[in-house]
């Protein structure tokens, strides 16, 4: 009897430590942060027209937007953090979700203007999450923007202390984004994204498949449903730089073809509508920019319309855009720099199995 009060008391002890751990396993598993979508994450600097008390000399501060790739948990409350070089402690800022409700933003205007700075060069940073119900404090990225500065007016040289600063988004220039536009997951148009430096003027996209242009439909000398570009995402400074060629603004472009679809699972069987699911192989994006070519990207699709390569998924950027190789072409853009990519993309978060074309 007493042998199986033991074995009893034995059993009921180990269900015990199986439902603790059990528990214990879920508690963390619930913890676990949203991560940060990466091509979501813009760095920008605001120019201040002072330092301090010194109203001959500007300053900046960085202004952090991004969003989740699912919502935060109850309590959450997000920040950053970052620091300038030599320059003591760490800053640290609460962001605030944007107004549209479907990301965050931190810094800028919010961030007190005697932490501005005149520093130049790689700034680190970390975007943080803290709990206050559950005394948590975890980080969810981190990062490093590269800081620049320029002229603002032709008498810079000899107003030295009056310069507009920036974050330098060169390695964005090479990377580019195809997708299906999913509002109509049944009858998806098709998508392109890439970054231009400059202006976002007179951009005309084009598309082939195995070197014919598709996508172009003509009723009674009038295109019909004709792809467009828009900028998306801007990444400006607050002045603009003096004889700078392409400043110093990064826009990305989301061009999209409205008669060109992933697949038609709706029926609609229009005989101009090009279907990339019937028709998988090699196809070419080219972009005309005020009538000169500009850009080049070649991607493959494969069979059902599929897009993926594998580069998104393997260098987890919480998205479901493709990542392909842009080829800049022509001098639009100014002087850039071709190897940021190798360092700087994704604020020091490099892409692997990422090669762009030369």
């Amino acid at each position: 009897m007493r042998n199986k009060i033991r074995l009893a008391s034995v059993l009921m002890l180990f269900a015990l430590v199986v439902g603790l751990l059990v528990a214990a396993g879920t508690s963390a598993a619930g913890q676990e942060q949203p991560a940060v979508i990466k091509t979501s994450l813009q760095v920008t600097a605001r120019t201040l027209n002072f330092y301090g008390k010194n109203r001959n000399l500007w300053s900046w501060v960085p202004y952090f937007r991004f969003s989740l790739t699912r919502d935060r948990g109850s309590g959450d409350q997000h920040y950053v953090e970052y620091t300038i070089p030599g320059a003591g402690p760490a800053l640290k800022f609460d962001c605030e979700l944007n107004q549209k409700g479907d990301g965050f933003e931190c810094g800028g205007r919010s961030i007190p203007e005697d932490k501005g700075s005149t520093y130049t060069g790689p700034v680190n940073f970390a975007i943080k999450v803290r709990n206050e119900l559950q005394g948590t404090d975890a980080t969810v990225f981190t990062g490093r923007m590269k800081v620049a500065k320029a002229c603002t007016n032709p008498a810079c040289p000899v107003t030295a202390g009056e310069w507009v600063y920036y974050v330098d988004h060169d390695w964005n220039l090479p990377i580019g984004h195809i997708f299906y536009n999913m509002k109509e997951p049944d009858y998806p148009a098709f998508n392109v994204a890439f970054w231009v430096r400059g202006n976002t003027y007179n951009m005309e996209p084009h598309l082939f498949y195995q070197g014919k242009e598709i996508g172009v439909i003509f009723n009674d000398g009038i295109q019909m449903g004709k792809a467009i570009c828009r900028a998306i995402v801007e990444n400006e400074p607050t002045h603009t730089p003096h004889n700078m060629v392409g400043g110093a603004k990064w826009s990305r472009m989301d061009c999209e073809f409205p008669i060109v679809k992933g697949w038609d699972n709706k029926g609609e069987n229009q005989k101009d509508i090009f279907k990339m699911a019937e028709n998988p192989g090699e196809y070419e994006f080219k972009l005309l920019w005020n009538n000169k070519l500009a850009r080049s990207i070649k991607f493959t699709v494969g069979l059902n319309g599929k897009l993926d390569n594998g580069i998104a998924a393997a260098n987890k950027l919480g998205t479901g855009r493709v990542i392909v190789p842009v080829m800049i072409i022509g001098d639009q853009d100014g002087l850039w720099d071709k190897n940021a990519w190798k360092t700087d993309a994704f604020y020091g978060n490099p892409l692997s199995g990422f090669t762009p074309p030369q």
